[in-house]
């Protein structure tokens, strides 16, 4: 019996694919510099690292940074934090691109419909940096949205300064960047729904609500479950960005998440040991939550990367 055996390509098929190489070049050095060089930096997790004395010539402490980490005032707190307004963030994340979509879709005026979906992916494009300037002012106790709800009889409201309030600002000013953008994925979803699925339903009497229930959607589900379960690795990611130029002394108890913690206690604070072991911690959680979502999307869309 005759096998085939796997062709390893010779020096001719190496210098055709030379310049294919010399192009993913510059994207491996920038990737060995910036993402794998740096982890000999985990070290300092398991060190009372000085910078004088270097990895070398710090002293080993074990996993006495992370018993730090656990024992100090408020990390528990934290730690419910990121996951709570992560969480939020991630199920409103889903919910309102899909509606957004379904309603884009129903726009059967062309110049409308871009209009729309301009308006909504804009704030995609600008920065928290400005978004955080902007918003502060709109939410201020004198800003306009207050304006508005006094119009209606409703007092003014602390979005950025209140416990109670500021975890679902950040969810709805995080839905008011993104959620236009999100759109996208579920759109293209849409498009390739066979025609023919709409004109039989109708043929058989139903209207926009019916066909969009009864077709648009149960076309969507592989790709929903696709996006929730690839979501689910994010569920320890609740935006340093955003809470860093949205959070204040007066909303720290339900606004400090784990990477405004690491920024207070690696830079500022400059215990660079207890920084760096708190965000070791959280990337072996995310590492979890990862590989869990791409299990999942293997098992229920047949997805995979590699």
């Amino acid at each position: 019996m005759n096998k085939s055996k796997r062709k390893t390509p010779g020096v001719g098929g190496l210098r055709q694919q030379l310049p294919l190489h010399l192009m993913i070049l510059p994207a491996v050095i920038i990737t060995a510099v910036f993402a794998y060089i740096p982890l000999a930096g985990l070290t300092m997790a398991f060190q009372n690292y000085v910078p004088a004395k270097g990895f070398w010539g710090s002293e080993f402490v074990g996993f006495d940074n992370f018993i730090r980490l656990f024992n100090t005032r408020g990390s528990g707190r934290i730690i419910f934090n990121t996951f709570y307004i992560s969480f939020l963030k991630m199920v409103a994340g889903q919910l309102v691109p899909i509606l957004l979509a379904l309603l884009l879709n129903e726009i059967s005026t062309a110049p409308l419909k871009r209009t729309v979906q301009t308006i909504l992916y804009l704030p995609y494009f600008i920065s928290w940096v400005i978004l955080g300037g902007i918003l502060k002012d709109f939410l201020s106790l004198d800003g306009l949205m207050n304006q508005i709800l006094g119009a209606v009889g409703i007092g003014p409201v602390a979005f950025l300064g209140s416990n109670a309030v500021f975890p679902y600002t950040l969810v709805v000013t995080d839905l008011w960047q993104n959620a236009g953008f999100n759109t996208i994925i579920f759109l293209a979803a849409i498009t390739n729904v066979n025609p023919d699925l709409y004109e039989a339903a109708r043929v058989d009497g139903a209207g926009r609500l019916r066909c969009c229930i009864h077709v648009t959607l149960p076309a969507m589900v592989p790709i929903i479950v696709l996006s929730v379960t690839l979501a689910l690795g994010n569920l320890f990611q609740a935006g340093f960005d955003q809470v860093y130029n949205l959070y204040n002394v007066s909303v720290m108890e339900s606004g400090d998440i784990i990477d405004t913690f690491i920024y207070r206690i690696g830079i500022k604070s400059q215990q660079y040991s207890l920084g760096t072991a708190i965000g070791l911690f959280k990337s072996v959680i995310s590492l979890v939550f990862v590989a869990g979502s791409y299990t999942l999307a293997y098992k229920f869309s047949d997805y995979r990367i590699f």
